[in-house]
């Protein structure tokens, strides 16, 4: 399945939302672009949790291009998408590899969001493109999380540092970047405990792993990496804010985006809080992450929409 493929899937509800609330504003005939089409148009765009900010732009756009004029959704098709490819704008975010040595990549986010499962898929990505991989897991608080990242440390076949229940996380990380440069593995993925953005000693502990990880190899971690849950909308920016603060979060992997109609908190993420979206969970499989990439995302988004046949319903 190509990339463009994967984020129709992960998007067919959100795009389905776009298709019945958005498309559906327009008669066969027409819509005179006044006030109560643009304040209908604003209410069916923030149900994509794409934030207030973000729907306004692209109501002010239309105004500004068509206010008393009758169109159809043809017509502002283009100008929807163009102002959300702008709203999206970053530059292409892969990972960010170390000159040399291994690439430490810390991840963390709140309970349940999909962080074991999103770090799984990394692994699987780096294995396919030829990397070696080490995996540690620092959620010494939850056996259930070492338990699964073990699991899928087997299915995988790449090597898992662990720890005694309650133990200090800073040092299983630690160790986990030890022997990824003892055994010259190319990536060391560092699992933390899910937590909430809101428990300050947790949070702090998130910091303490990401200076004792520093000090074993300069620079890292090299990527910071927030897995979020498409699915929890509008409070992922809030978990963004915190997490950045504690460990300077460098990109997001959005999970879940297959389960949600709320796709367009991607815009959101994107203007209120800054950081890149990197990869984007769109299915249960390991192969089911996807580099985000906007303009894709975007197409993506109203393929379906764009594609339906016949006119607007009357």
């Amino acid at each position: 399945m190509g990339l463009l493929d994967k984020f129709k899937q992960g998007l067919q509800k959100t795009a389905n939302l776009l298709k019945t609330d958005v498309r559906d504003l327009f008669k066969s005939e027409g819509r005179l672009v006044d006030e109560a089409f643009l304040e209908e148009l604003m209410e069916a765009l923030v149900k994509t949790d794409m934030g207030i900010r973000s729907a306004q732009a692209i109501v002010d756009s239309i105004a500004g291009e068509y206010r008393g004029r009758v169109v159809g959704w043809d017509d502002v098709l283009e100008t929807i998408k163009g102002e959300l490819k702008e709203l999206l704008a970053q530059d292409r975010q892969p990972i960010q590899f170390a000159a040399e040595g291994p690439t430490v990549v810390l991840v963390a986010g709140v309970n349940g969001a999909g962080k074991t499962t999103s770090i799984a898929k990394l692994a699987k990505m780096f294995r396919d493109q030829g990397k070696t991989v080490v995996l540690g897991a620092a959620d010494t608080f939850r056996a259930a999380a070492v338990e699964q990242l073990t699991i899928w440390s087997q299915r995988l076949e790449v090597p898992i540092v662990t720890g005694e229940a309650g133990s200090d996380p800073a040092s299983v990380a630690y160790r986990a970047v030890e022997t990824a440069l003892e055994s010259q593995a190319d990536v060391c993925i560092v699992d933390t405990a899910g937590r909430l953005q809101t428990q300050q000693n947790l949070m702090q502990q998130l910091a303490k792993i990401r200076r004792i990880v520093g000090k074993k190899i300069a620079d890292a971690p090299h990527e910071s990496l927030l897995v979020l849950d498409a699915t929890t909308g509008q409070n992922g920016i809030s978990q963004a804010s915190h997490f950045t603060e504690s460990i300077g979060c460098t990109g997001i992997v959005l999970a879940k985006l297959d389960g949600t109609a709320k796709g367009g908190v991607v815009v959101a993420i994107r203007q209120q809080v800054g950081l890149p979206v990197k990869y984007i969970g769109v299915g249960e499989t390991l192969d089911d992450l996807a580099l985000f990439v906007p303009d894709d995302f975007v197409d993506a988004l109203f393929e379906d929409v764009a594609e339906t046949d016949g006119e607007a319903p009357s």
